[in-house]
């Protein structure tokens, strides 16, 4: 049987590419070259579900969408920063 996992991909500060399999805990990875990280994934994948099939069956999430949230700098003595996302009606102080 096979099945799909969907994979965020970032880069950090260095220059690494970050993966993430969101729908497996804890399944995360990194190399210098996508090639490279996507062997890594796969590799990762497998040792997670292996862990998963010890564990009890959890349900699948399922990918909704990715979103990326812009933060107002908030002067120091203030603490709350206020969070403006790029959807419609996403607000968060």
């Amino acid at each position: 049987m096979t099945e799909d996992f969907n994979v965020i991909i970032e880069r950090d500060s260095e220059g690494y590419y970050v993966a993430s399999v969101p729908a497996l805990r804890g399944c995360h990875t990194q190399a210098r070259s996508l090639d490279t990280l996507m062997e890594r994934v796969r590799e990762v994948v497998e040792l997670c579900l292996e862990v998963e099939d010890e564990d009890e069956e959890t349900e699948p999430l399922e990918l909704v969408g990715v979103q990326r949230l812009s933060f107002a700098g908030a002067p120091e003595e203030e603490p709350e920063a206020r969070i403006r996302g790029a959807s419609e009606g996403l607000c968060i102080a």
